[in-house]
């Protein structure tokens, strides 16, 4: 088997070797020029002269490949490869005037070789002059070689390069630029930039000029004849993003959304990559922050259960309860690869935790079990003793829920209802279940459900004196039941994109906001209250797919085709937040609403309970649901 050894400078380098090595030979005499003018070539100075060379060429040579001057591709030259240039000139500058200082007080007394002390100074100048000339030469031809207007691609076809805006001329911009310029075969050639910094109007970065605001781009676009819009934004939030596809569109140029600047600066991305829509992008208002302060001091040192904890919102409350450094964690869950895989990323997260003792890092207890086993539900909480509880454990699936109404009772009422009593048993302190705004007016058995759940909760709230509430909130952005895991699948699949109407709203929060929130009513509850956030306003299902799909680098029913599908059982065309007759009041948190709790009796609740379990008994779907129906008045049975 042929091998082949590595040159010692490298193929690519061994010009510059060479390149260095001839110029080298000339600037001593250089520098003798500039001290001493006309008399450089003077027989005193000739043979010293000589000597010094071929001294200063073997030092030279040997410190720069010691500086590593030789296995750089200076095409793609950077600030740390002139500081490489600065320190092996700098050393071998030092090192010659060492010597020569030492040579020239010997030779001068009996060889009288007269060469000037400074010499090595000027000399240093000089060769840092001629070794970063040539380097910065290539570096400059590279980055202004204009590229082809046409190319050939993979299946030989040619191709137009496009012509690119870049919006936003900071270090993510410049990073894109320098990758498209590197990159010539990715058929981009950007012409300009657009940023809201007006300091850096008329500026050029790597050769581009800044041509104006973010408001400029539809006149950019026709003046520079521009093919597509590049967001280089990192830090801008969804609003700001959605803006300016909204521009692209206007203007007829589509846009790309490009990766975190974090990806651009190590390297993990390519010129035509595309970020990954991040969650926070479909939003249409800004995040909602909570002051988690108090949430802290009081989950500090406590014994937590969630229920659910392998679920998307389930596993992100384990996430933000660990940083309140609990004394315990309870996984509680009927999956257990689920449970298996949060368990596994929290003890990463607890090992992480280098600033506290052993003894006061929180351990995590694993719990398999299905809530609607009370007697299970008992021993559990018998052994782990739970000071706090986030039961986040539900079947809320809308449509599966209408064809199987007995799971939905069995697993949102009765599972509800067992770990209230198990928790009651306990001594619990405090209860939050998480509800949603499909309980609000509901018009399928999942909502219904979650309603007659927020109904028990109360009352054994009013039971018991303790801290028991319950949390409403609408659609979880990139939970694994909403609609963007199925179009993130549908929009890499190349479409359709389907959406079930196209006048369908929801209320649309993120999984760190639910969580705070959830987390929030622990604090704020003093028992029985349901909390509802104020979500804004509704957003189209239609606008959000419209959205994904954009950010995606790609357009609407061009790229990919938008389907409808028709209402699903069980779906309302807009969700609601508000229950007719009820008092809601502001809390202290400006997003927060607050209503006393559920209007219902004892004794109706318990006799629907009854009802509810002969029913279920005779698995009679019909007087299931009619049974639903009485508890929550505002059960609008499907026809």
């Amino acid at each position: 088997m042929m091998t082949f050894n590595k040159p010692a400078f490298g193929d690519r380098n061994l010009h510059f070797l060479i390149g260095d090595a001839l110029l080298l030979l000339i600037t001593p005499l250089t520098a003798l020029f500039l001290r001493v003018d006309q008399d450089c070539l003077a027989d005193q100075y000739r043979l010293g002269l000589l000597a010094y060379t071929m001294l200063s060429l073997l030092v030279k040579l040997s410190v720069f490949k010691w500086a590593g001057l030789y296995s750089r591709l200076w095409r793609y030259a950077t600030m740390s490869d002139m500081l490489a240039i600065v320190r092996g000139v700098a050393l071998s500058t030092f090192l010659l005037f060492v010597v020569n200082l030492d040579v020239s007080s010997f030779t001068n007394r009996n060889w009288q070789l007269h060469l000037p002390r400074l010499l090595p100074i000027l000399d240093g100048i000089v060769t840092g002059i001629v070794v970063v000339a040539p380097r910065m030469l290539k570096r400059f031809l590279y980055s202004t070689r204009p590229g082809n207007a046409s190319k050939a691609d993979a299946n030989g076809k040619s191709s137009v390069a496009q012509r690119v805006i870049v919006v936003g001329a900071g270090d993510a911009g410049v990073s894109v630029v320098r990758l498209l310029q590197q990159r010539r075969n990715e058929f981009r050639v950007p012409v300009a930039f657009v940023d809201d910094d007006t300091a850096k109007y008329g500026m050029r970065l790597h050769g581009i000029p800044v041509r104006g605001r973010l408001t400029d781009i539809p006149r950019l676009v026709t003046e520079f004849k521009v093919d597509e819009v590049i967001i280089a934004m990192p830090s801008a939030p969804g609003s700001k993003i959605r803006e300016i596809v909204n521009m692209c569109e206007a203007a007829g140029v589509p846009s790309r959304n490009l990766p975190r600047l974090e990806d651009i600066v190590s390297g993990d991305i390519t010129a035509n990559a595309l970020r990954e829509v991040e969650i926070d992008d479909l939003l249409r208002r800004e995040p909602i922050q909570t002051d988690m302060q108090a949430v802290v001091g009081f989950l500090a040192g406590r014994r937590v259960l969630v229920t659910g904890s392998g679920g998307s919102i389930g596993s992100e409350l384990c996430r933000q309860i660990l940083r309140c450094q609990p004394r315990e964690i309870i996984l509680l869950g009927h999956g257990e690869n689920s449970v298996f895989d949060i368990s596994c990323e929290l003890d990463r997260r607890v090992e992480g935790l280098q600033n506290l003792p052993r003894g006061r890092k929180p351990i995590l207890r694993r719990c398999i079990a299905d809530i609607r086993d009370a007697e299970r539900l008992c021993t559990v909480f018998k052994s782990f003793q739970p000071e706090v509880i986030f039961h986040a454990a539900a079947h809320k699936h809308v449509p599966l829920m209408e064809e199987n109404p007995c799971e939905a009772v069995s697993n949102n009422i009765f599972g509800t209802g067992n770990l209230l009593a198990a928790a009651d048993a306990a001594g619990v302190e405090r209860f939050v279940m998480i509800s949603t705004d499909k309980a609000v007016n509901p018009s399928s058995v999942m909502g219904a459900t979650k309603r007659v759940a927020e109904m028990l909760v109360h009352n054994a709230a009013l039971r018991t004196g303790r801290y028991y509430v319950a949390v409403r909130f609408g659609n979880v952005l990139g939970s694994r039941g909403s609609v963007v895991p199925l179009f993130r699948r549908q929009i890499a699949m190349g479409g359709p994109v389907t959406v079930t109407h196209p006048e369908m709203k929801r209320f649309f929060m993120t999984i760190p906001e639910a969580v705070q929130l959830v987390l929030q009513a622990s604090v704020l509850g003093r028992g029985g209250e349901v909390f509802m956030l104020d979500m804004g306003e509704p957003v189209k299902v239609l606008d959000l797919a419209r959205d994904m799909i954009r950010l995606s680098g790609l357009e609407p029913n061009r790229d990919i085709q938008i389907q409808f599908t028709g209402c699903r059982p069980g779906e309302k065309l807009v969700e609601e937040l508000f229950i007719e007759g009820e008092d809601y009041q502001r809390t202290h948190h400006a997003k927060v609403f607050v209503v006393p709790g559920a209007n219902v009796t004892h004794e109706t609740l318990d006799a629907g309970l009854m009802d509810l379990t002969a029913a279920m008994k005779r698995a009679d779907d019909a007087e299931l649901i009619q049974t639903l129906k009485r508890l929550v008045p505002q059960f609008v049975v499907p026809t």
